[in-house]
């Protein structure tokens, strides 16, 4: 960054670290130790809707690279796509390999620009939700808890627990104003 940037500033856009999605599996079991959260086996990948034949066949490639496993796709009321995989809850590693690979492969197609998040869901014995969620823009993690099927509260309290005690395993967004609510996300 040069003088006349911080002058105005201006600062470099931060690139995404799609690797750092392997480092959700030790974060699983920092929650599950620590907040008793486990993981639902549910991760999904959210980017603004793109329909038509290069869609299709880029689903088809994703197909394939998930060894035949097709993710679901589901659209939101807010004009995104998640395309959701499943795995069983005790494969975290997988499921953040499948994650990653789906990144990659919408990445390489060109739709990165397109891309929003990603999310790993986990859940309480009593039942809370809990994602993670992976800002592909800022290249950083946050917690969302949602208290309600409204859509109208969060729990802020066990978001910034969570922060503290996954914050030396992922890298965390620090402007909590940027720790958006995905409301309805897949496996939370």
């Amino acid at each position: 960054m040069g003088l006349l940037d911080a002058l105005f500033g201006r600062s470099k856009q931060v690139q995404p670290n799609l690797d750092a999605l392997f480092a959700l599996p030790t974060a699983a079991l920092t929650l599950e130790a620590s907040a008793q959260m486990h993981p639902s086996g549910v991760g999904a990948v959210c980017f603004r809707q793109v329909e038509g034949g290069p869609f299709a066949r880029l689903k088809a490639d994703v197909t394939t690279l998930l060894g035949g496993s097709e993710p679901e796709e589901i659209h939101d009321d807010y004009g995104y796509t998640w395309l959701v995989v499943k795995r069983e809850p005790s494969q975290m590693s997988e499921l953040c390999t499948d994650l990653h690979a789906v990144n990659s492969t919408l990445e390489e197609a060109g739709f990165g620009p397109s891309l929003l998040c990603t999310t790993i869901g986990l859940r309480s014995e009593d039942g809370r939700g809990l994602a993670l969620v992976y800002l592909y823009k800022r290249g950083t993690f946050y917690p969302f808890a949602p208290l309600d099927a409204q859509r109208q509260d969060r729990d802020n309290a066990l978001e910034l627990q969570v922060r503290a005690l996954v914050g030396g395993d992922l890298p965390i967004e620090a402007d909590v104003t940027r720790w958006f609510p995905v409301w309805g996300a897949p496996g939370v």
